[in-house]
């Protein structure tokens, strides 16, 4: 029997990478964070020197970077060329050179070779916005996870505030139109609800209470 795998899918703010790391958690598979991944990546951009707007380098430093993740004493270690770069990834410079090289197409191809690779050798929960669409359009459970603006605006805003961050609701409320908007009119792997995923809308539930609903779901999958 081959690996079992998650797909879930949606917008920013729906509470993806949160449900995941917990339904992960709760089934014992690998969480994968898609994101982290491409931070890796461009970390290697960085150390080799290559600037935000020098896309034929970044295409051609694809070739020598191997980005994985794997699970230590219960924490997510992210791996580049077999180096433990959880320490290095969050940076200003690492976020702002991850949000320019992440666009590009030769980029987004390596990650989802790497990502399909790492579904192939591990149980996994994968979220992102083109899971279950296009990097794992065989993925065992598929759903798209979805909230109002407004609730997701509201919960960002939540979350800002908890860390002592000023911030404008009404701002967030526009980012994330602005994002949804970007991420399902770009014109490789857009966000977009997978045919056979499940629509699941969380905006009146509880972290645990989606979580518990999802586990139900892999469950029956299994049995399948």
């Amino acid at each position: 029997m081959g690996f079992f795998s998650i797909a879930l899918d949606g917008p920013a703010g729906a509470g993806k990478s949160t449900v995941a790391k917990l339904l992960a958690k709760k089934l014992g598979y690998i969480y994968v964070d898609t994101g982290a991944m491409y931070r890796a990546m461009a970390l290697h951009f960085i150390r080799n020197g290559i600037g935000e707007n020098e896309f034929d380098a970044m295409e051609a430093a694809c070739d020598t970077a191997d980005v994985t993740i794997t699970h230590k004493d219960g924490e997510q270690v992210v791996l580049l060329n077999g180096e433990n770069v959880n320490g290095l990834i969050r940076t200003e410079e690492v976020s702002h050179m991850t949000s320019v090289s992440s666009v590009n197409k030769k980029v987004r191809l390596k990650m989802v070779e790497l990502q399909r690779a790492l579904a192939k050798q591990e149980n996994v929960v994968m979220d992102g916005r083109d899971i279950g669409s296009y990097v794992l359009p065989d993925a065992n459970v598929k759903v798209f996870l979805t909230a109002s603006v407004e609730v997701r605006a509201k919960r960002r805003y939540d979350e800002q505030k908890a860390k002592g961050i000023d911030c404008s609701l009404s701002e967030i409320e526009e980012n994330i139109r602005e994002r949804d908007y970007r991420d399902s009119h770009r014109e490789f792997a857009p966000l977009v609800q997978a045919e056979d995923a499940v629509f699941f809308d969380n905006s009146g539930m509880t972290i645990e209470e989606n979580v518990d609903k999802l586990y139900e779901m892999c469950m029956e999958a299994q049995k399948r």
